[in-house]
């Protein structure tokens, strides 16, 4: 089986979403208009139980398939944004040329069909003030400024709201993409805004949406008129599938995937319980939460693209700085800011006179691959996101050196 064995015969592909791989380069996944639509409905259903049909709506994201597809998505339901916001420049010149021409014909279709769609506008992740200044000026006119973006970059708003005496209470941000732990949550309401956790795939689409009434902080309903879920539990238990994955079927026709039992890398805690929220009421009654990624690293809304990024880390830079593949080691954390970092761990046996050397050969090497390699390398620098620490690379209980670790807090 490979992912081009799972594709839908039937679906018409008019935008492509590439997802990051887990364990690959990833396969681009057909958008299909029908499963666009039959996703729409369920959203169309969840913005009205939020009472987010009189919202101003906004999106923060990178450039690429899946940014379209939502912003196709929003329309399908009478939801356009008025603003789209990325936090790369599309028009870059070493970004490829995909990016801006995407986004020029979305707006040219969109006027064809006389549901006009915002010009994409560059606001980067370490300057996000212009977007806090938008969620104000909404509220001022007496409106409810809504955006879609990462519970990191909706922290990063916040913070630039509150730094610059900008009132956001009574803001809404719906998050996804990166785990909705807590201390996120915390950072966000501090400015008088409220979050709504969401959970979906490029390779399954939407998943779930937030509860009204949540137990933890990422506590959402299973779309499960979408998706049947099931986990493997302790018996089935093996290497690469932990008893809490969460293995997904698609149910629609329209699904641009056929998944049976496939796992996307993530765990989480599944039931059922009688919340009383609207979503409840309206059918979706089986609960997802404490959703994090078992075999792969995301940081500011990006999943690695895993096969890049191990031949940096076990190619170039030690043909650059020396040592052995098993010494280096990329860690991802929450700071206490709650917003994502990660450490490249560099073994104390490597010579190294300036760490900032191999921060920069790291990002550099990442751009050399182009597409999402390049959209990566920018937002992480700009954000400032890799730092250099000469210690030993974390060792697995089973005395494996991964790749990729994550160390991050319990709550995160």
């Amino acid at each position: 089986m490979t992912p081009a064995s799972l594709r839908n015969p039937a679906s018409v592909i008019q935008v492509a979403s590439r997802p990051g791989g887990s364990r690959g380069t990833g396969s681009p996944v057909p958008l299909d208009p029908a499963a666009i639509r039959d996703w729409a409905v369920n959203e169309s259903v969840a913005y009205s139980a939020w009472g987010g049909e009189r919202w101003t709506h906004g999106r923060w994201s990178i450039p690429g398939g899946a940014t379209i597809g939502q912003l196709l998505l929003y329309a399908a339901f009478g939801a356009s944004p008025g603003r789209w916001f990325s936090q790369v420049d599309p028009y870059a010149p070493d970004l490829d040329p995909r990016y801006r021409w995407s986004a020029r014909m979305l707006r040219w279709g969109s006027a064809l069909a006389r549901v006009p769609m915002p010009a994409s506008e560059h606001v980067p992740v370490d300057a996000p003030l212009p977007i806090a200044g938008w969620m104000a000026e909404v509220l001022r006119a007496g409106g409810t400024p809504h955006l879609a973006t990462y519970p990191s970059s909706a922290v990063r708003v916040c913070q630039a709201a509150q730094e610059a005496g900008l009132e956001l209470a009574g803001a809404r941000f719906s998050v996804g993409g990166e785990p909705v732990t807590p201390a996120r949550l915390a950072a966000i309401r501090r400015a008088g805004a409220g979050a709504t956790p969401r959970y979906g795939s490029s390779d399954a689409g939407l998943i779930g949406a937030g509860c009204l009434e949540p137990t933890v902080a990422d506590d959402l309903h299973l779309y499960q008129d979408l998706h049947a879920v099931v986990q493997p539990g302790p018996r089935a238990e093996r290497p690469g599938v932990p008893a809490e994955a969460l293995l997904i079927s698609s149910l629609r026709p329209s699904a641009p995937l056929f998944l049976l039992n496939v796992s996307l890398g993530d765990r989480g805690t599944l039931g059922t319980r009688r919340c009383g929220c609207p979503l409840e009421l309206r059918g979706w009654t089986t609960h997802l939460h404490t959703i994090r990624s078992y075999d792969r690293l995301t940081a500011g809304g990006m999943m690695f693209p895993d096969a890049d990024v191990v031949r940096v880390l076990e190619e170039r830079l030690p043909a650059r700085f020396g040592g052995a593949p098993t010494h280096y080691q990329l860690v991802e954390e929450q700071g206490p800011d709650s917003l994502p970092v990660l450490r490249l761990l560099v073994h104390p046996h490597v010579t190294i006179e300036q760490p900032e050397a191999v921060a920069e050969a790291f990002l550099a090497a990442l751009g050399d691959h182009g597409g999402s390699g390049t959209v990566m390398e920018q937002v992480w620098r700009q954000a400032g996101m890799l730092r250099v620490e000469r210690t030993a690379p974390v060792l697995t209980p089973s005395g494996k050196i991964r790749h990729f670790h994550s160390r991050s807090a319990p709550d995160a």
